[in-house]
């Protein structure tokens, strides 16, 4: 179950737009949220702490292949945009949530 701490966090993370679109000056593209799986046991995620925000066609592809997605293309997006971890750092110091690390 989801609390009302890390629905408020992730309200956040959304209201930052595509972490990815904003590394390329573009602020505000409409997210959906990527949890993480880099360092997690086998087929578990990060918490809902642990978001990154990512537009559809960063996130699962969706122009794919023209555009690097976290899911459809992993290597390309990390080449162009960072790890998930850099990514991570990037948006809580964005929201000022260094603290939640």
């Amino acid at each position: 179950m989801t609390t009302k701490a890390e629905k408020q966090h992730m309200g956040k993370v959304a209201a930052l737009g595509c972490i990815a679109c904003y590394l390329m000056g573009d602020s505000g593209t409409p997210a959906e949220l990527h949890h993480p799986r880099s360092g997690q046991g086998r087929g578990q995620r990060a918490g809902n702490f642990d978001v990154i925000p990512l537009c559809p066609a960063h996130h699962r592809g969706t122009h794919h292949p023209a555009v690097p997605s976290i899911h459809l293309s992993k290597q390309a997006f990390i080449e162009r945009f960072g790890t998930e971890a850099a990514l991570l750092t990037l948006v809580r110091q964005l929201i000022g949530a260094e603290e939640a690390a």
